[in-house]
């Protein structure tokens, strides 16, 4: 429905993939910029809540529709990736459009009340389920050592290879960390 409705199927499309294969948070998204694109080792650096920032593997894909997102809408270097055709930056207003119009045409989406937070949770759950809890939780971006893991995360971490391999089960694609 995202990719086959709406005023830009292709920008909404992207935001969905984004979402799915990294499970970052909206802000994260957001926050992309075209220098944060690593394309060597298809990695991408996502800064999100209380200031937490980590370079996340994105597929090979994903990193070509986003180097082509950032072209064709002319993104600056510095400046934010997604942008609308016209080349404004999006806001938080287009997730909010973009869930309403899928709710409208598929009624489950609005009433279990699926946003990008759904969608992180859901590719979280099953990163953890295939890879394990360690994995799950720098997949997740949750890399400190405090909270109800207590200290065991000081002895489970998962490398970024790890990550990767994780991540191209998800996709379906090799990945040059994998």
């Amino acid at each position: 429905i995202a990719a086959t409705t709406g005023n830009d199927p292709a920008l909404d499309a992207l935001i969905l993939r984004i979402h799915t294969e990294t499970a970052c948070r909206r802000g994260g998204a957001l926050a992309l910029r075209p220098q944060d694109l690593d394309t060597d080792q298809c990695l991408i650096f996502l800064r999100e809540k209380g200031e937490a920032v980590r370079w996340q593997p994105i597929s090979p894909t994903l990193m070509r529709h986003l180097q082509q997102h950032a072209h064709h809408r002319h993104a600056p270097k510095d400046g934010q990736l997604l942008r609308y055709t016209n080349g404004k930056p999006i806001t938080t207003r287009r997730y909010d459009h973009l869930w309403e119009r899928i709710g409208k045409h598929l009624p489950w989406v609005a009433t279990q009340q699926v946003t990008m937070h759904w969608l992180r949770h859901t590719t979280l759950t099953w990163v953890e389920r295939n890879f394990g809890y360690a994995i799950a939780r720098a997949y997740a971006g949750h890399t400190d050592s405090t909270g109800d893991a207590g200290t065991t995360t000081t002895y489970v971490r998962a490398t970024m290879q790890e990550i990767a391999t994780a991540l191209s089960a998800l996709t379906g694609e090799p990945h040059p960390l994998a």
